[in-house]
């Protein structure tokens, strides 16, 4: 009996002492970003290109101060790409052949720093770089012969159904708080009209739509929501079918910025869905009027894109509490991830009644929350085990996900320069965090090798690795094909995860799955491929869906 007792007893000792479960967790970098990073994109399996404004940041180039800088995701460590003009509140993409394209940026200069050229009929490159340090890549510029039509400060694009990029609204020159002076109309990269397309959903939703939410459908045609109204716009016949507007006087665009995503599409019939979340319920009165501690909204509303769901409308639902200046990010299981912003207040520098420093919001929300599609509604909210970040990421904050997994989190400067010292609340921000799953610390399943490009509607074979401890009967795989997205002032452009039927062999060595139909699923270009299994994600795969042809291509 005593043994007996003993034993129990040692077994009560080994299980208290046993190790916890994984959680998410944050982490510091040594290194610093040296510009803020305001925007960033994945551009390789090892390389984020990240961009500010032309400013007097810390990473010197060419003996001034730089605003691009590429991340490399390896080693954490940062080095100056050199950018010709100026970048600040752009936008960009990936096109179908691998190359990134950023678009549109701000007209002024910056005193001190003479090498800059206007920015808001810019176009900057980055061709497809082999280097994993990113060594010999480098951007290409010549405003001269290669521009916009329009002037454009604040605009959007994505990549659609022929691998360019169409671009989307905009403003010509500075304003201080709203759009005054709109460019309400649309565009292409590469350039295929003489003249932009005018759009009257851009004329109605003034002056609150900055950066208007826009998504590539799998269709072809593009959802856009911008204040508090949004449409289906037919780029083939270039009509406008009007929506119901989001409800309760949400408004979602910058200054009054929520966010948005596209939830992940899924075979067979690839039914889209939008989910709009956090921004402001506030009218768009004279911005000295408002105030740095007027509560966000925790509205989340969700509207199917079909006949059925468009009938139906808006169906809402809640955050855990109010955000200002989120983002939206896909997990690979098909998870959302909500991180960034505030409690309180607008977007925009020093432009409400009474800013916190220069910080027209307030009340940093240092914990992420995630929302998962799939659960009843009034349970899809969660932030339970999520740390607290630390580091406010207010405006001008950035994240995406990377090939390896994780979130890449840097910037925040609600400033006009380079702000930092104490008694400072919310100051240009150079340090750089990645927020890691708990599947970042156990045996992940791994896919060995990938074909450099795959076609639509073709299954592919691919050898792989799954550990012992995913191995049970049953198990749920996911395959998820992702476009990572660019992130700029709490948007997540362009950003795509496309589910594909998948299954893994009996003896678990190679996996099977069958890519989309067309290139209106999947706009043709770059992808990562990643491999879940019971909510373990393998590291991504890199890939383009495709012929790689450069853009018009229709696939």
């Amino acid at each position: 009996m005593i043994g007996s007792i003993f034993t129990l007893l040692s077994l009560a000792s080994i299980a208290l002492s046993a190790p916890s479960a994984p959680g998410w967790s944050f982490n510091l970098k040594a290194e610093t970003s040296g510009i803020v990073a305001l925007e960033a994109i994945v551009v390789s399996p090892t390389l984020v290109v990240f961009f500010d404004r032309a400013s007097d940041d810390p990473l010197q180039i060419n003996n001034h101060s730089a605003w691009g800088a590429l991340w490399n995701l390896e080693d954490s460590t940062v080095r100056a790409l050199d950018v010709l003009t100026n970048s600040f509140c752009a936008s960009g993409a990936l096109l179908s052949n691998g190359s990134m394209v950023s678009v549109g940026g701000d007209p002024a200069g910056f005193p001190g720093n003479p090498a800059i050229e206007p920015g808001n009929q810019g176009i900057r490159i980055f061709e497809p770089c082999a280097s994993p340090t990113g060594d010999g890549c480098t951007l290409f510029e010549d405003p001269a012969t290669l521009h916009l039509l329009e002037k454009r400060w604040y605009a959007s694009s994505t990549r659609i159904f022929d691998g360019s990029l169409l671009i989307v609204g905009g403003m010509h020159e500075s304003t201080p708080f709203y759009n005054t002076d709109p460019a309400l109309n649309f565009e292409f990269f590469p350039r295929k009209e003489d003249t932009p397309r005018p759009s009257e959903f851009l004329n109605r939703s003034l002056p609150a739509n900055l950066f208007p939410r826009i998504f590539a459908l799998p269709d072809g045609k593009v959802f856009m929501v911008a204040n508090n109204q949004s449409i289906i716009y037919d780029i083939e016949a270039n009509t406008e079918r009007i929506l119901p507007d989001v409800p309760n006087n949400a408004r979602v665009t910058n200054p009054m910025d929520g966010s948005a995503i596209l939830l992940p599409l899924s075979p067979p019939d690839y039914i889209p869905e939008v989910l709009v979340c956090g921004g402001t319920q506030t009218d768009t009165i004279d911005p000295s009027l408002l105030t740095s501690q007027t509560p966000a909204t925790s509205q989340c509303s969700r509207i199917r894109l079909d006949e059925e769901g468009i009938a139906k409308g808006w169906e809402v639902d809640h955050m855990l509490g109010g955000r200002i200046m989120p983002e939206l990010v896909h997990l690979p299981n098909g998870q959302v991830l909500i991180t960034n912003g505030g409690r309180t207040g607008f977007a925009a520098i020093a432009s409400v009644g009474d800013p916190v420093g220069n910080s027209n919001a307030d009340h940093a929300v240092l914990v992420p929350e995630l929302y998962t599609p799939d659960a009843p509604l009034g349970q899809r909210f969660s932030n339970a085990g999520m740390p607290s970040s630390g580091i406010a990421r207010m405006y001008h904050s950035s994240v995406t996900l990377t090939p390896q997994g994780n979130f890449l989190i840097a910037g925040s400067n609600p400033n006009n320069h380079t702000t930092i010292g104490a008694g400072i609340k919310f100051p240009s921000e150079f340090r750089v965090q990645t927020l890691d799953p708990p599947f970042m610390f156990v045996d992940r399943p791994q896919i060995l090798s990938m074909p450099e490009k795959i076609a639509f509607g073709k299954n592919i074979t691919v050898p792989i690795s799954v550990p012992l401890a995913l191995t049970r009967p049953g198990a749920q795989v996911q395959v998820s094909l992702m476009d990572l997205g660019f992130s700029t002032h709490a948007f997540h452009s362009g950003a795509r995860l496309v589910f594909m039927d998948a299954t893994i062999s009996q003896d678990r060595k190679s996996l099977t799955f069958t890519t989309p139909p067309n290139g209106r699923v999947y706009p043709p270009g770059p992808a990562t491929v990643f491999l879940t299994i019971d909510d373990v994600t393998s590291e991504g795969a890199w890939v383009i869906v495709g012929s790689g042809n450069p853009p018009p291509t229709l696939e």
